[in-house]
């Protein structure tokens, strides 16, 4: 038997699922297949941001001087997929203005996408059937309480109703925390659920480095603690979307140095005019942008990471710790206003 099945099976009964259906929509997140098609809705209601038309400055002219790729280990060169610096001219495009959180992924969840994969290993995974968990004795739940939900309690000497409202607070406190495990599938899928889509890379680097061609979202000095990229501990490592009032840029848009890295819709591709070759330009990877909180190696707390000009791939199935994303969309015609999304 396979270990912990047994309270992943209590979990998969809990939301009237079976412990194969379960595996699978866990699976499915990494497996390069057509994910499920999720009925669309209007909006999400997250917040978005108005990123004015203009010429923007991308890519930089940089070089490693210092030989520092090569220290630390870096597979590719450090700066030259940024060249050359040159300006792209964009019409005015919205942004979210944080990251995508669980609360609003567990709504596309509940419209028939598969889930995270960590939600089973977290136990928000109960979150989209509360109701099942009621209908649990209090042994089962107090055996959740610990291997799943992780509580700092005493689960045997709590009754079920604190049990219950324990667990309540456990969801509350993980909905405003970014969703991760995702690939670009998924987040692809997830905004254009939304009436929305993922960001041009250009898209992305125009709302963090502003009109003022900013290093980093904040301007162009680099500090320490100004992202959450894995100096602070926070209990998923993921902290909630907005904690970060200094990873800011120009134009309000948060956490783009930090908390999570994010995918972009484009493929990984040299720039117009660029020299640098690489054997991963084409269309095998897709583009992420800005620095997480580093997962377990912690990296990303390196300047080089933070930068608004810094590119990086992966393939477009990978669901890592530290990867989610946010969406755009073109400027709406009407004035409609947009609406903020539920905190938790």
């Amino acid at each position: 038997m396979r270990t912990g099945v047994s309270m992943i099976a209590v979990l998969s009964a809990a939301l009237g699922l079976n412990w194969s259906v379960a595996t699978q929509a866990a699976d499915a997140v990494h497996a390069k297949q057509k994910p499920l098609v999720s009925k669309p809705v209007k909006s999400d209601g997250a917040e978005m941001i108005h990123i004015p038309e203009g010429d923007y400055v991308i890519g930089s002219n940089k070089i490693d001087k210092t030989d520092f790729g090569r220290e630390f280990g870096n597979t590719k060169a450090w700066y030259l997929d940024e060249h050359p610096e040159h300006k792209a001219r964009l019409p005015a495009f919205m942004i979210d203005k944080f990251e995508v959180t669980n609360t609003l992924y567990r709504e596309f969840v509940k419209r028939g996408y598969n889930p995270p994969e960590n939600w089973l290993d977290t136990g928000y995974i109960v979150s989209l059937r509360p109701e099942k968990l009621d209908k649990l004795d209090v042994e089962q739940i107090r055996k959740l309480a610990v291997s799943r939900f992780k509580l700092d309690v005493d689960a045997r000497t709590l009754s079920k109703e604190d049990l219950l409202e324990a667990i309540k607070k456990r969801w509350d406190a993980m909905g405003p925390l970014p969703v991760t495990y995702v690939s670009w599938f998924d987040a692809d899928q997830y905004c254009k659920s939304v009436g929305k889509r993922l960001p041009k890379e250009v898209e992305w680097e125009a709302a963090a480095r502003g009109t003022k061609t900013n290093e980093f979202p904040w301007g162009n000095d680099f500090a320490p603690g100004k992202s959450n990229t894995g100096e602070e501990d926070w209990e998923y490592g993921v902290s909630p979307v907005g904690s970060y009032q200094t990873d800011m840029s120009e134009f309000g848009v948060l956490d783009l140095a930090g908390n999570v890295s994010e995918w972009v819709a484009d493929w990984y591709k040299p720039y117009a005019g660029s020299d640098y070759k690489s054997d991963n330009f084409g269309e095998q990877f897709k583009v992420f942008r800005g620095a997480g909180w580093g997962g377990s190696s912690g990296h990303y707390a390196l300047e080089l990471f933070q930068r608004t000009a810094y590119r990086a791939n992966l393939p477009p199935d990978a669901a890592n710790a530290d990867l989610g994303f946010r969406c755009a969309a073109d400027v709406p015609k009407s004035s409609t206003k947009i609406r903020q999304a539920p905190k938790n």
